[in-house]
């Protein structure tokens, strides 16, 4: 009896330790101090209690930590994994031997094919967490073939499930390999091995009793990098601090963090706003940008791609800065120099002002602050007033939007319809052409 209780002791101070040096990690690699003083307490509790296996204590600490390990999952965009498809059966020889029919032949089967991998996207999804946990995935392999012309089984596929947006590129050469947009069709990632053929197969006038056969072939193996762009129709771009995060809670149900300092987002949010029954879009919002950002200082750099599927980019600037000595003119111009900085495409992207915080200026100063602003920026495109906290002016930025997105669908429709249409005048030239050389030469 005390053996046993000092083994689980001893597996119950092993298994502390990993969570105490994987939550030390990840408290370090957060810049959220509020956080780490959170996920500091419970650990301390379960160190302190470690050795009093017996303690009421003690298996609270364990409750305690376990929660706060499931809460403190992070964002994850970013993920390595192997993928290894199956591999193909082999055939066999055999030959049919019965009763009175001493020459039966060859009858050895085929091998089944090897289990392929595939991909399919899921609403559910929105990080590449799982990823963290499970990094490889392996189909099975076919069965060998029997006798009596009987084939092997194939192996069975595996269907893995990822995130809309997932982009799977090979590790070694950066290939592309599958963008995963849709969420009815499972896409191919790694082939599976072919089957062997039995000796049934190689039977021929000459050979009536082949004593030969082939061997399954070994089904693809990748090292693949996964990398998640979330999909969405607009996308927040700002400051820390500028109110993004505080607009998609007053335009969704998305309900992100929302503080008075600088990086309260972590990672980016997704939320659906709908205008009206069957009228709606998705918004992204990403943690801000600073100067420098493109080099990597910061936190929004690293998420910068979460906006390059957007249609429309909202450039949110905060009208009444916390610290007086900052312009937000030159905020803003900070914010387009590392957007160019970046990516070209995205900087070219479209994009509309949104200046917020409206309601901590007196109304006989917003509209010269506002003003300042316009003419710094040289700003020709549409101009939003709001004020994200009381919802001034959210609603009809709101039905712009979404006016935005039917007409851009309808458009992209009727260029689709029109590129049908002239394939199907082509192809009914080309086939009246085909029939006037047919009867030419007939003539």
């Amino acid at each position: 009896m005390w053996f046993y209780f000092i083994g689980i002791k001893k597996f119950s101070t092993l298994f502390f330790a990993r969570i105490w040096i994987d939550r030390i990690r990840v408290m370090f690699s957060s810049c959220e101090w509020g956080n780490k003083i959170k996920w500091f307490i419970p650990l301390f509790k379960a160190v302190l209690n470690m050795r009093k296996l017996g303690s009421v204590l003690y298996y609270a600490a364990f409750i305690d930590s376990a929660l706060c390990w499931n809460q403190t999952m992070k964002f994850i965009d970013e993920a390595i994994i192997q993928v290894r498809a199956g591999k193909g059966g082999n055939g066999i020889v055999s030959f049919r031997r019965e009763k009175y029919i001493p020459m039966g032949g060859p009858d050895g089967g085929d091998g089944g094919d090897g289990g392929s991998i595939y991909m399919i996207g899921t609403h559910g999804l929105n990080t590449l967490s799982d990823f963290r946990h499970r990094r490889k995935y392996v189909a099975d392999n076919g069965r060998t073939g029997q006798s009596r012309n009987k084939t092997g089984r194939k192996g069975e596929d595996v269907i893995v499930p990822v995130p809309l947006g997932t982009i799977v590129k090979t590790l070694e050469k950066d290939e592309l390999i599958a963008d995963i947009s849709d969420t009815e069709v499972p896409v191919l990632i790694a082939r599976g091995g072919f089957h062997g053929l039995g000796n049934t197969r190689y039977k021929s006038s000459t050979n009536r009793a082949p004593r030969q056969c082939s061997q399954g072939t070994e089904g693809e193996l990748f090292d693949l990098q996964l990398e998640l762009k979330v999909l969405a129709d607009v996308g927040l771009l700002g400051m820390p601090n500028a109110g993004k995060s505080t607009f998609i809670r007053s335009v969704s149900a998305a309900r992100p963090k929302v503080a008075d300092y600088p990086f309260t987002t972590l990672h980016p949010n997704l939320g659906v706003v709908s205008v009206a029954p069957h009228r709606s879009f998705v918004i992204a919002d990403i943690p801000g940008l600073i100067e420098g950002a493109s080099e990597g200082v910061g936190l929004g750099i690293r998420f910068l791609k979460h906006l390059q599927r957007t249609k429309l980019l909202l450039h949110i600037i905060d009208v009444a800065p916390l610290d007086e000595g900052h312009d937000p003119v030159d905020d803003a111009l900070k914010i387009l120099k590392e957007l160019k900085n970046y990516d070209e495409s995205l900087f070219d992207k479209q994009r509309w002002l949104v200046l917020n915080k409206l309601d901590l200026l007196p109304e006989d100063e917003q509209q010269q602050r506002c003003q300042h602003i316009i003419d710094g920026l040289n700003w020709k495109g549409p101009i939003y007033q709001i004020s994200a906290i009381n919802k001034t002016g959210v609603d009809q930025l709101c039905y712009d939007i979404m006016d935005m997105m039917e007409e851009a669908a309808a458009t992209q429709l009727a260029a689709i319809e029109a590129k049908k249409e002239a394939k199907k005048v082509t192809e009914q030239v080309t086939e009246q052409v085909t029939e006037e050389d047919k009867q030419d030469e007939q003539n």
